[in-house]
């Protein structure tokens, strides 16, 4: 743990600061998105049919693939952060409090890739407002595309608010040593404030992050989006109630992996050692380690009941799904990393903040790896296999992959340009920190 004393002059630090590193990182992130946004375009002139999605029989695959697949990860890890942020606060788990905002940032980028993944499996744009926003109180009662637009902007409307009402103590306090070129954003930020509402935000952030861990489990992340599949009966690997569940798990997974990639990313750019310590990376890594023994668990609750005497079409989609070699390396990664974390917590001398990083990456790629698999065998394993002479196939397209790598960088471009306008980590963190350093 780090001997210096946390300042407001550290939280300060990115926002007025531009290296080379940060230049090299904003072109490469950049470069990531438009290569993808270049690819949309190409399937905007064409035709969703450019993806090979939506030819499903004899001669095709699934409906549905990278794109739904990437929309629910990126939905988990949305879910996922802002259940971090809303425990710390909640359950008052001070020890977390500086990568609480951070956790929040992270629900707000994965809000965003989700629901610019709708608008693009849409194939057409326009469709979000003749068919979706046109018709809303008709099609709510019925369609799953609006269940999910109505979730995500549910949640990204809260995470707003939660986010907004922490920030304005933290420019109110720190506005003369923000830039003045920003200003008219600082001043539309605070307006209205005054230090007597402080405690009263207070109450409000707490009801809030209640709010949150009750709906979040309860309707979004483990309600919503998995009933969208698991209501199924059809499509045996996508039916059943371990869904809700398993689909939490797998945010949660998510979310601390991420969390944990950009704390690392922070503390290195900006020598913050003492407020990211080695104490929170080894916190985040034992909680990984419970979420991806949970993973593991459910995953296996799964396998069972679908290759011991299960009915037939449950077993042919189980056995589908338990030898390919995409799930056997998804479950090996998070394997690898629970086995990893349970080593380190027995022999500490294991841990070090790189292999915390290398252990979120292994399991981000497993997750992503574990969504698009499940979306896919859906599709190819269901119960009116009528095409089972010949099975159809998938393969991503150049597009859908490039999709994936375009909203990591879009996010990341999230993170690079909210790093120059705001503290990415709370003035109420630092005074924690400073207090328990005097």
């Amino acid at each position: 743990m780090g001997t210096k004393t946390p300042s407001e002059a550290d939280i300060l630090r990115p926002i007025g600061a531009v290296s080379k590193t940060y230049v090299a990182m904003v072109g490469i992130a950049g470069l990531a998105l438009v290569a993808f946004l270049i690819g949309w375009a190409y399937q905007l002139q064409q035709g969703l049919a450019v993806t090979a999605l939506g030819d499903w029989g004899s001669g095709g695959g699934v409906t549905w693939g990278g794109y739904i697949g990437a929309f629910i990860w990126w939905v988990g890890i949305a879910h996922g952060g802002i259940i971090l942020s809303a425990a710390v606060r909640l359950l008052g788990m001070d020890r977390y409090m500086p990568v609480a905002r951070l956790a929040e940032l992270l629900t707000i980028g994965g809000l965003s890739a989700a629901g610019f993944y709708i608008i693009v499996h849409l194939g057409r744009p326009d469709r979000m407002v003749t068919s979706v926003i046109g018709h809303y109180h008709i099609t709510v009662h019925a369609s799953p595309l609006v269940w999910d637009v109505t979730v995500i902007t549910a949640y990204f409307v809260l995470t707003a608010t939660y986010l907004s009402l922490t920030l304005r103590y933290d420019i109110s306090r720190l506005r003369d040593q923000l830039p003045d070129r920003l200003g008219p954003l600082y001043s539309v930020l605070t307006i209205g404030y005054t230090e007597t509402e402080d405690r009263v935000v207070e109450r409000m952030v707490w009801w809030l992050a209640l709010a949150i861990i009750i709906m979040a489990p309860l309707l979004l992340h483990g309600g919503v989006i998995p009933w969208l599949f698991s209501v199924i009966p059809t499509m045996p690997t996508w039916f059943g109630g371990v869904q809700g569940p398993q689909f939490l798990t797998i945010a949660l997974t998510s979310a601390i992996s991420g969390v944990i990639i950009l704390a690392y990313s922070f503390r290195a750019a900006y020598d913050w050692d003492h407020i990211f310590t080695d104490d929170i990376f080894r916190g985040l890594l034992l909680w990984l380690g419970f979420f991806c023994l949970l993973f593991l668990w459910l995953q296996l609750q799964q396998n069972i009941t679908g290759l011991f005497q299960a009915p037939v079409d449950l077993t042919h989609a189980a056995v589908a799904r338990a030898t390919s070699p995409i799930y056997l390396t998804s479950m090996s990664l998070v394997f690898l990393t629970l086995s990893y974390i349970f080593a380190q917590s027995i022999r500490p001398s294991l841990f070090t903040k790189k292999r915390a990083v290398v252990s979120g990456f292994a399991v981000l790629t497993a997750t992503i790896m574990e969504k698009v698999l499940f979306v896919v065998e859906g599709f190819l394993h269901p119960t009116f296999d009528i095409y089972a002479a010949t099975p159809g196939t998938y393969i991503p397209s150049l597009i859908e992959i490039l999709s994936i790598i375009g909203t990591i960088g879009m996010v990341t471009l999230l993170f690079l340009t909210v790093s120059k306008v705001v503290p990415v980590v709370e003035l109420h963190a630092i005074e924690h920190l400073r207090d328990e350093h005097e």
